[in-house]
């Protein structure tokens, strides 16, 4: 999952050690909740280390996910869709959802 950053494209980063992990070219989304805040649909990210896989029940639905850490510092920062059992949410298989408060916006 890792990729270098691309100078002068603008990015995400982790709040806690300011590592890279998700181009703003990247965003797919930025209207999706998680743990009642703001977060972002990427469809890429970089730098993060993915948790165990786990069924879990999210306000569309229920989602196989992994919960994703920063590679660098162990921030947690969201997770990634792996399975989506209803066909209306199987364009968010493979994606990545960042908790905005999580992550800083880049220049």
């Amino acid at each position: 999952m890792e990729r270098l950053v691309v100078a002068g494209n603008p990015f995400y980063s982790c709040r806690n050690c300011r590592t890279p992990v998700a181009l703003r070219d990247d965003i797919v989304s930025k209207n999706f909740l998680a743990k009642s805040r703001t977060a972002y649909l990427f469809s890429n990210a970089m730098n993060v280390v993915l948790g165990q896989n786990e069924d879990r029940q999210l306000m569309s639905g229920i989602f196989t996910i992994a919960n994703i850490y920063c590679s660098r510092c162990g921030e947690d920062l969201g997770w990634k869709y792996i399975r989506a059992y209803d066909a209306r949410h199987k364009y968010k298989e493979g994606k990545f959802v960042l908790e905005k408060a999580q992550i800083l916006k880049e220049y």
